[in-house]
């Protein structure tokens, strides 16, 4: 049973929660917990789409500096290993993931929201990468999501000087891609998630698969990989039924079961 991190599920629904006070600092065992729980995320049929949420006070103020800084370098090969591979397992769910942002979300906080498809924050919420006013670099994916998703001239701005930037700001530059009310952040995210609950699961798993799979491949490779996953659907039987809906009924009436 893990201890900081759970996975609570409400009609195909799966919220991913930590649960470190006071700020979710990522520790040994949180990362542990975060792939555990990302796992099963990943291979549970009743999860079609996940939250990543920190609470109503802070989503995750970082990794603990404290238990960080005692560390020797081969300690911390092996936990920055750890670390990044349980994040990438959070980026790789087969499913639509949505993060929902409240209060701080600062260094590897930052990364584990930059590891969801979307990003609904707080109007009060603050973010950045500060690693570099502690001597290090970003070392769970900050270096490497961040410019994909907001440029990289933007994303060296923001490295190099560790600054914190607000919501607002947050948007404009696309790391957050909604903002709303602080109270209103949760029910948003899962809203979000909810229009997935009942649709077509292998459609929407080769969508993200094509996505970001492509961004790491040029373009012709990229479009091969496209043309795979979009014909492989022809084996589903969601596409049997979308397709025989939109024939008999139009459009947005199908009932998919994910297969």
């Amino acid at each position: 049973m893990a201890e900081f991190v759970s996975l609570e599920v409400e009609a195909g629904v799966g919220t991913i929660r930590l649960d470190r006070p006071p700020v979710n600092a990522l520790n040994n065992q949180v990362q542990a917990e975060l792939a555990e729980v990302g796992r099963a995320a990943s291979t549970r049929d009743d999860v079609r789409a996940v939250v990543l949420y920190g609470g109503e006070k802070t989503f995750a103020g970082g990794a603990d500096i404290k238990e960080m800084a005692s560390r020797s370098y081969a300690e911390m090969t092996d936990f920055g290993a750890d670390l990044s591979a349980s994040l990438q397992l959070l980026a790789e769910i087969p499913k639509p993931t949505v993060a929902a942002v409240t209060g701080y979300a600062l260094g590897g906080g930052l990364e584990l929201a930059l590891t969801a498809d979307h990003r609904v924050a707080a109007d009060n919420v603050k973010l950045g990468q500060p690693e570099i006013q502690l001597g290090i670099i970003p070392g769970a994916g900050g270096t490497q999501r961040l410019p994909r998703l907001i440029g990289p001239s933007k994303a060296k701005d923001l490295i190099y000087t560790g600054r914190v930037v607000k919501s607002e700001e947050a948007r404009r530059l696309g790391i957050v891609d909604q903002v709303v009310a602080a109270d209103d952040v949760y029910a948003t995210a899962h809203q979000w998630a909810a229009q997935f609950a009942n649709g077509p699961a292998v459609a929407l798993r080769a969508a993200k698969a094509a996505i970001d799979g492509g961004l790491d491949v040029d373009l012709r490779n990229g479009l091969n990989q496209e043309t795979h996953l979009f014909t492989g659907l022809w084996a589903t039987e969601d596409q049997q039924n979308g397709m025989r809906s939109f024939l008999e009924n139009g459009p947005g009436h199908a009932e998919f079961e994910g297969r």
